[in-house]
């Protein structure tokens, strides 16, 4: 490595290890040294202002390195299981902002992959169309006039690469060694799935064959296209794609101008993903705006599909969905498809009890989770938002969700899931897919439009593969088991009522959580009380024994007590 790349490697290096140094002092002093001096409930009353400042610390720095860091943010984003909202929030904002690589380096990197440039393409746009972290796109012609965009990695990307993930791996390690990290998450364990994606995103033959495989996937689906792929102008390090530019997926007034109703896009876009995941178990991982196209067709063209899955007539006018950039994937091995199955058809009919069976399956609980709490719960929730639309429930009244949370703030804070790295792809796809279906008809009702898929894929009209007969078989057992138990189940609750022995569970009121509140911080100023006559009158015997060095040790922690003794106690 040449000198002037040493000291560009070795300055990203110390600048990361820095920023996570300054970060975890900040994270002590708070989480640890302030909350032993002033109370949780202090600590706490902060904690949503500082966690999203830190995160929007961490999103400045990753936009000005690029890069691994762009990377990260974006991974990590998607990891709903271990990171507060306040964190997901300010990441989820993060996109490539990297300056452009100047076009002789481009061509250079083309040359030494494919040979001279001329040979292979008619035209080639030097401005790029655009610029990511780990390579830039450019517009160009092949030699039979095909429009084509090019993909070229950023020279020098994977030692830059090499650097960055050394330095994360200091940086887990340090992690490793705070327990209120460490009980939350295997970090060095995320940084090696991490790697692992970032590696794959720097092969681009791995992309091309992503495509290839959407391609054969939607061939006989004439409302989704996806762009061809050109192998002889594509290696590890330069892909060739189809230019399928159209309109953007969130360029709404292009979308309605060109006649084709937004409603339409909303229910086709759930539909292909719907399909993806639970017949094909394969889906495109990185629905974002910039990767979804919609492109017009004649009103009375072939090729239109007039019709939605579902069986729906069109509102408008006929369109290709397009997806673009295939680098991030998800692949669903049978078994978590069967038990997503197992939740769709919970969902559909409103089963709590078989919801939870089915996160049983998927491997969503952690051990000695409280299934009954996590089935009321989900029933608290269907309750109230079944049946309602997504713009419905974001205009819920804070209220609402203040009470679902007070009543099941049990599960809140002890968390009792995880997140296999199988559906981590999955949860971030369908977090961005339902802000997309909003945007594109505020109206959307995603109980309506996902019924008649679920209805076909229990039916087994042809269109889909059916579920499994023994499902079909133990819902039918499970309603009958649940009937005959309910005379059992009243006999037990007579008895328990009658032994004393039964809990009614009611919502807490205001009153009287005010009053145990207030009980606690009285109990936990007795506590610092008397830790502080302990240590004063120990420090003193020391001093008179003649053991100064204990003493002062002694009259310090004694000094500190009595401080934490003076701060006022906020109400958790």
């Amino acid at each position: 490595m040449e000198l002037a790349a040493y000291r560009i490697h070795w300055r990203r290096y110390q600048r990361t290890l820095w920023f996570a140094a300054w970060l975890f002092a900040r994270v002590l002093l708070w989480e640890v040294a302030l909350r032993w001096l002033a109370g949780e409930g202090i600590v706490r009353r902060g904690r949503p202002a500082r966690l999203k400042r830190w995160a929007h610390e961490f999103r400045e720095m990753a936009a000005a390195m690029g890069g691994v860091m762009i990377k990260l943010g974006q991974f990590i984003s998607s990891r709903v299981d271990i990171l507060p909202p306040e964190i997901l929030a300010e990441l989820a904002t993060l996109q490539d902002e990297v300056p452009t690589v100047p076009f002789a380096a481009i061509r250079s990197r083309i040359e030494d992959e494919l040979g001279p440039l001329a040979e292979h393409f008619s035209v080639f746009e030097e401005a790029p169309v655009a610029a990511a972290s780990l390579g830039q796109a450019h517009r160009a012609r092949l030699p039979g006039d095909e429009h084509v965009v090019v993909k070229v990695l950023r020279p020098g990307i994977h030692s830059l690469v090499a650097t960055d993930l050394k330095a994360l791996g200091v940086v887990a390690g340090w992690a490793m060694k705070l327990p209120f990290i460490r009980r939350r998450a295997n970090v060095p364990a995320l940084l090696d799935e991490f790697s692992v994606v970032l590696w794959r995103e720097l092969d681009y033959r791995q992309e091309a064959r992503h495509a290839e495989r959407f391609q054969a996937m939607f061939a006989a689906d004439p409302g989704v296209y996806i762009p061809q792929v050109y192998p002889a102008c594509s290696t590890g390090s330069v892909l060739t794609l189809e230019d399928v530019s159209a309109i953007k997926l969130t360029d709404y007034a292009a979308i309605s101008a060109a006649g084709v109703d937004r409603r339409d896009v909303a229910r086709r876009l759930v539909d292909t993903y719907l399909e993806m995941v639970f017949v094909e178990r394969f889906f495109h991982a990185d629905p974002h705006p910039g990767n979804l196209f919609v492109y017009p067709l004649p009103a009375d063209a072939p090729s239109g599909n007039g019709q939605h899955r579902s069986g729906k007539d069109l509102l408008g006018r006929p369109f290709y969905l397009v997806f673009v950039d295939f680098g991030m994937v998800g692949h669903l091995t049978p078994e978590i498809a069967r038990s997503l199955h197992e939740t769709l058809l919970a969902l559909t009919t409103r089963d709590a009890r078989r919801l939870v069976q089915s996160y049983e399956s998927l491997g969503v609980l952690l051990p000695g989770a409280d299934l009954g709490r996590i089935e009321a719960a989900a029933r608290a929730t269907f309750d109230r938002v079944w049946g309602l639309s997504m713009a419905e429930i974001s205009a819920m009244p804070l209220s609402e969700a203040t009470s679902l949370a007070s009543e099941f703030k049990d599960l809140l804070f002890s968390l009792p899931f995880q997140v296999p790295q199988d559906l981590l792809y999955l949860a971030r796809a369908v977090g961005i897919l339902t802000g997309m279906a909003t945007g594109l008809d505020p109206n959307y009702d995603p109980w309506h439009e996902i019924l008649p898929f679920a209805t076909r894929v229990l039916g087994g009209d042809g269109a889909l593969p059916t579920l499994p007969s023994h499902s079909l078989r133990d819902t039918g057992l499970d309603l009958l088991r649940r009937a005959a138990q309910l005379p059992l189940v009243a006999e037990d609750v007579l008895r328990r009522a009658d032994q004393g022995a039964l809990v009614v569970r009611a919502a807490p009121s205001a009153d009287l959580d005010q009053r145990l509140a207030a009980l606690e911080r009285a109990q936990r100023r007795t506590t610092s009380a008397v830790m502080f006559a302990a240590l004063l009158v120990s420090t003193t015997i020391l001093y008179a024994a003649g053991e100064h060095v204990l003493s002062a040790l002694g009259l310090g922690l004694s000094g500190l007590t009595f401080l934490r003794l003076l701060l006022p106690s906020a109400p958790h």
